[in-house]
């Protein structure tokens, strides 16, 4: 059965993560207010829910590394984004995690 952190109709199938992207910054470093289109896009986020795990040979699921509610590093092309209720997410494959925050 899929584990997740807040109750969202969406869930990961296999070893898929659903994952919250992090907000864009709005103003740079130097106090430039920025655009949507200058706007990068953060390569973290939040761990929203799991799949039930990669199927293995033996038929046993395999364990996730990460946990929800963690905060991940993934890589910019990671996963497919998708909008539930005006939030968007993302969901990728776990191999897309580069690793947890803190």
């Amino acid at each position: 059965m899929a584990k997740s952190a807040k109750k969202i109709a969406i869930s990961p199938l296999g070893d898929k993560v659903l994952v919250q992207r992090l907000a864009a910054a709005e103003i740079s470093a130097g106090g430039i207010v920025l655009p949507e289109s200058a706007k990068e896009k953060p390569a973290e986020g939040t761990v929203i829910a799991l799949g039930a795990g990669r199927l293995l040979e033996d038929g046993s699921r395999s364990e996730f590394t990460v946990a929800t509610g963690q905060q991940v590093l993934f890589t910019s092309y990671a996963g497919t984004e998708v909008e539930w209720e005006g939030d968007k997410y993302l969901i990728m494959s776990e191999n897309d995690i580069l690793g947890i925050i803190g």
